[in-house]
């Protein structure tokens, strides 16, 4: 059982390598063979062209550093929320009765129509942005932890409890610890949410990052150059998606063993 839980380091890296060989000539033929306009959709030389540009300019590495810090600061405000809130959900089930029918709410409003407010309330800047990106990694982390907190064996915390364990002794050793691996697949999904968030919000809130480059960009039809930063942003995600991922899978097998 344990030997199932190890990672395959040789499959986790040469089957996206693999997809995104096939998505990359997917792309290629399909410029090549229906001889569709470089402004709808350029092809993937003429990407990779306007991508070395870009990245031999300091201006874009000071852009990078901006989005990534508001994605990261956001999903770390919205898990400092997240969390106590899903404690004290999963402690007291009057809270729980009283809360959970109107979380679906907050994941049922779109980022674009919140910004607008987060300007009124807040103002323009890095600020809305961060408390933009706070709010949509919010609710993935608070369900994804309260399910994990729900789905501890009680076997284990009763046998705790009988040693003496309670309040944040209980919590600290034994819930939180065991229920670490959902916490950090909403932690994972959270700050895949968060760089899209911190787009949005510049976009609409402004900043200096690269939501604002792919506007700009927008109005110049720099296709290519949209492609780049879209390009960059999902690398972005991707790293900080797997960085979390390797805690959780570490943390999963931990457990097992």
């Amino acid at each position: 059982m344990a030997t199932r839980n190890k990672p395959r380091g040789a499959l986790t890296v040469a089957a996206p390598i693999i997809f995104l060989a096939v998505l990359l000539a997917g792309w290629w033929l399909s410029t090549t063979l229906t001889g569709i306009e470089a402004w709808r959709l350029p092809d993937p030389l003429t990407v990779a062209r306007k991508g070395l540009a870009l990245l031999q300019r300091p201006a874009t590495w000071r852009q990078i550093a901006v989005t990534g810090g508001e994605a990261i600061a956001g999903c770390a405000l919205g898990t400092v929320v997240a969390l106590p809130l899903a404690y004290a959900i999963y402690r007291w089930r009057l809270l729980a009765a009283a809360v959970e029918p109107f979380l679906g709410a907050t994941q049922a409003l779109p980022a674009i129509a919140i910004a607008p407010i987060l300007v009124l309330w807040v103002g323009y800047g890095i600020t809305p942005v961060i408390v933009l990106c706070a709010l949509m990694v919010f609710f993935p982390i608070l369900v994804s932890t309260v399910v994990g907190l729900r789905h501890i064996d009680r076997e284990l915390l009763e046998a705790a409890a009988l040693d003496g364990a309670t309040g944040w002794t209980m919590a600290a050793h034994m819930e939180l610890p065991l229920a670490a691996p959902a916490i950090l697949g909403g932690l994972r999904n959270g700050f895949a949410l968060s760089v899209t968030g911190a787009v949005v919000g510049e976009m609409v809130m402004g900043g200096s990052g690269l939501g604002q480059v792919l506007t700009q960009m927008r109005s110049n039809v720099d296709t290519a150059g949209m492609f780049v930063v879209i390009a960059i942003l999902c690398i972005m995600a991707t790293i900080l998606y797997v960085i979390v991922y390797r805690i959780e899978r570490s943390k999963r097998y931990a457990i097992t063993q």
